[in-house]
């Protein structure tokens, strides 16, 4: 006989789903840079930044934990590189830079919280949901949550730092699922990435929900979503729990 599905665990992304910067990465660099007498076109840092990031998380994923690095080197040698390529060629005169922003973007005031993201948490609560945040994020993640009032809202943390392994690698849902003492069955994840929280809850047999925001979705994406997984913003989660309880059976 068929039963009413009734879920027991939401596990959150964090940056872009609930929280997001304040300023764009660019700006931040060249706010930084000129307070150290450097003028360096945000534009520029941007640019640069993205490409960086994007080459060091290849050639070394994770922070490079695999690889010896702690996350903290792992950042001052994406923020360096990001100066060398838009131009700056004095390492010695960055490494400040770099160990200023790297704390800068673990302080509260660096960050958002994104509308509806606390009142939705706290719906969330009252239903007696278990909540947990699983982010691909470094160590600071714990102090930019209690700075913005979120942590109190999660049972638990889980980064990909502490973890060992960044979404969408089904042990990072794994290890989420056994502190929580839950199966993937009566779980679901909510995130903005559609490779990475998406995919990767339902490859573990988890419930998923894909925040898209006011930007169009990908007509691929969009094509491989039910409508009733897509959350144009935090807001219809509620609702979209309501729907998922009340039509999915459980056995």
């Amino acid at each position: 006989m068929a039963h009413r599905l009734q879920l027991r665990l939401l596990t959150w992304d964090v940056k872009d789903t609930l929280l997001r910067l304040r300023r764009p990465v660019g700006e931040e660099y060249a706010t930084k840079a000129q307070a150290h007498g450097l003028k360096v076109e945000a534009a520029t840092l941007g640019q640069a930044f993205r490409q960086v990031y994007r080459a060091q998380n290849h050639r070394f994923p994770n922070y490079g934990l695999s690889h010896g690095l702690t996350s903290r080197q792992w950042w001052l040698d994406v923020i360096l590189q990001t100066f060398h390529l838009a131009g700056v060629q004095d390492a010695q005169a960055v490494a400040p830079i770099a160990d200023q922003l790297y704390e800068d973007f673990r302080r509260p005031c660096t960050w958002q919280v994104l509308e509806g993201a606390e009142t939705t948490l706290r719906g969330c609560r009252k239903r007696g949901l278990k909540l947990a945040a699983v982010s691909n994020f470094d160590r600071r993640l714990e102090d930019i949550l209690v700075g913005l009032g979120l942590r109190e809202h999660f049972d638990f943390v889980l980064t990909s730092e502490a973890a060992g392994w960044p979404k969408p690698d089904p042990r990072i849902f794994h290890e989420a699922l056994r502190l929580a003492h839950m199966e993937p069955t009566v779980a679901a994840h909510i995130g903005d990435n559609y490779l990475c929280d998406y995919q990767g809850a339902q490859a573990v047999g988890m419930h998923s929900f894909l925040v898209v925001g006011p930007e169009p979705l990908d007509l691929a994406i969009r094509a491989s979503v039910p409508e009733e997984h897509i959350l144009p913003s935090l807001s219809h989660l509620l609702p979209a729990l309501d729907r998922l309880e009340g039509s999915t059976p459980a056995l």
